[in-house]
């Protein structure tokens, strides 16, 4: 903006634009032209989440390797590595770009930052990890990745209708061979019903990424290093994707409406829980509306240092990934397990806590702490695997995502008094559990269906393909 140049790369250390020719620094704006959330009465698209569009410079290359589509920026360079398995790419394999966002969000944290934090990771996972991926394993393979995101605003109003119970008291009758645990409690009817804006609800807009139940990719890890301080994007520049690359977005809005909606009743469930603590055996909530009044939708580009890792198992692939939020230095990450070692320390586990059970079993069958030192080894197993491979791990919107609360009308009203209860929580407790998961899960099965019905259809795809070779047969004949 201030030579002309058109010589421009990051400065990281600033986290500014700079002009090669003749040094001037500078940063993009904020987006203009949004609405405030509190005054949203209808959707509003922004242009990059709704039209697909390029720059002739930013194109998409298909990996010949993995499959994966990758976003790179021709004016610096004719060819990239692809940030999944590192193949080099071909300028040949170009497809159709997809949408160009509206906003960017830079890199913040420096790749020496990132090398350091993935270290510290897989280091405080060596001993059970995979003897091929210990030898393998290096930080310089890391990418500096955009993956593409929609950031949802939403205004709505919120009602939910249920019951609660408070305990009163907890007491065991019986004798020693007999003993059973009861719960007294105070039921009541409560509601809540109030206005709620949210900001900035992200959600993944790649339909492979959006799948984080994947058995031969561990996209979970990538979800779960959100959320990111997105007030500070910036409107969309292509010179910030210099040194890095992306991937495109191939999900339309109508396509995750649902998980949205999904996602926002959660999110005003939880907003509400702080009003819920006399409740301490739970709330069960019957009725759970959110009237949406408006929502705003923007198209992202988040950034993130990704290492990634193929581990092949007899003729099946996995493909672990350690993450880093490039703004925040949030990580996880996913390291292959050397399974024959953890089942033997396992086996051991399991053993001394048989041997330790037995010597101290009294005849009492209700011993709770006897009966987990003989599952020792199972439960030893079952944590190393978690904290291996954190197939578990996920982000947590519900709590993560910023709201604001206004105009709360409360209803505590005393039903009845409720005596030897044997669930220590409420029937249907359901004030602390989330159901835009399940949804997201629904539209990933939706989309690997209607995948497979393209390429099976009779106009084309798999069957067309087969056609072709039965053809071919025949004249070969």
């Amino acid at each position: 903006p201030k030579c002309g140049s058109s010589d421009i790369s990051y400065n990281a250390n600033s986290g500014k634009l700079r002009c090669n020719f003749c040094r001037y620094e500078f940063q993009e704006k904020k987006l203009k032209g949004l609405t405030d959330t509190k005054e949203l009465d209808q959707t509003v698209i922004t242009s990059g989440a709704k039209d697909i569009s390029s720059d002739e410079n930013i194109i998409t290359l298909k990996c010949e390797s993995c499959g994966a589509e990758v976003v790179i920026d021709t004016s610096e360079s004719k060819g990239a590595r692809c940030h999944w398995c590192r193949n080099t790419l071909s300028i040949n394999k170009q497809i159709p770009n997809g949408a160009v966002p509206d906003v960017i969000l830079p890199f913040k944290i420096k790749k020496e930052e990132a090398k350091e934090q993935i270290n510290k990771f897989v280091k405080k996972r060596s001993f059970y990890a995979h003897p091929k991926f210990k030898k393998e394993f290096t930080t310089e393979n890391i990418m500096a990745v955009y993956f593409p995101y929609l950031l949802v605003d939403v205004n709505a109003h919120a009602y939910l209708s249920g019951t609660g119970e408070h305990q009163t008291r907890m007491y065991t009758v019986g004798n020693d061979e007999h003993k059973e645990t009861y719960y007294d409690a105070d039921a009541y009817h409560v509601e809540r019903d109030f206005d709620i804006t949210i900001d900035d609800l992200s959600i993944e807009s790649n339909k492979d990424r959006l799948d984080t139940e994947s058995s031969d990719k561990t996209n979970n890890i990538i979800n779960s290093i959100m959320p990111y301080d997105t007030e500070n994007c910036v409107k969309f520049d292509a010179n910030y994707l210099k040194g890095c690359t992306s991937e495109k977005r191939d999900v339309n809005i109508s396509d995750l409406d649902d998980v949205i909606d999904a996602e926002a009743k959660d999110i005003a469930k939880f907003a509400v829980n702080d009003t819920l603590t006399k409740y301490d055996r739970g709330v069960a909530w019957s009725q759970n509306d959110l009237k949406v009044k408006g929502k705003q939708w923007v198209a992202a580009y988040l950034p993130v240092w990704l290492y990634s890792y193929q581990q092949v198992k007899s003729n099946k692939k996995i493909l672990h990934y350690v993450a880093v939020n490039a703004r925040t230095n949030e990580t996880m990450g996913s390291v292959p397990i050397n399974m024959p070692l953890l089942t033997i320390i396992s086996a051991i586990v399991e053993f001394f806590g048989i041997l330790l059970a037995v010597l101290l079993y009294d005849g009492d069958s209700d011993n709770g702490g006897v009966w987990i030192l003989a599952a020792a080894g199972f439960v030893f197993f079952i944590i190393m695997y978690q904290r291996y491979r954190n197939s578990n791990a996920r982000h947590h919107y519900e709590s993560e995502t910023k709201k604001e609360v206004t105009n709360l009308k409360k209803v505590d009203n005393f039903i009845e008094s409720r005596k030897r209860l044997k669930n220590r929580y409420i029937r249907g407790r359901n004030n602390n559990t989330v159901e835009g998961e399940n949804v997201k899960s629904k539209f990933n099965s939706k989309a690997i269906k209607s995948y497979v019905e393209k390429l099976t259809d009779d106009s084309g795809g798999l069957a067309k393909m087969l056609k072709e070779e039965q053809d071919n047969k025949k004249d070969l004949e």
